[in-house]
């Protein structure tokens, strides 16, 4: 395993006793309903869980349009197989 993997696990393992070590219930106000009971694991549950999915959706690459022409123009450079030697020629078909 990898320092990453390994940093991952011990981050979820402390998440977890963190969750359950807060269960106790206490008022919450939502932005229409006032003090409503609910339990810290679940408000904490949610926040983590809505952190990691906006954190994966900002995190992640993208292509952009600008990557494609890249690509393309790239792609019209490939040589040609005259302009290849006899063994690379073989190698190819």
């Amino acid at each position: 395993m990898n320092g990453k993997i390994i940093f991952i696990i011990v981050l979820t393992a402390l998440l977890t006793a963190f969750l359950f070590l807060n269960s106790d219930e206490v008022p919450f106000n939502f932005i229409v309903v006032n003090d409503v009971l609910v339990s810290k694991l679940l408000v904490i549950g949610v926040c983590v869980l809505i952190g990691f999915i906006i954190g994966f959706i900002v995190g992640r690459p993208k292509k952009t349009v600008a990557s494609y022409d890249d690509e393309i123009e790239r792609s019209k450079n490939i040589s040609s197989k005259k302009d290849l030697s006899d063994e690379d020629r073989d190698y190819i078909s």
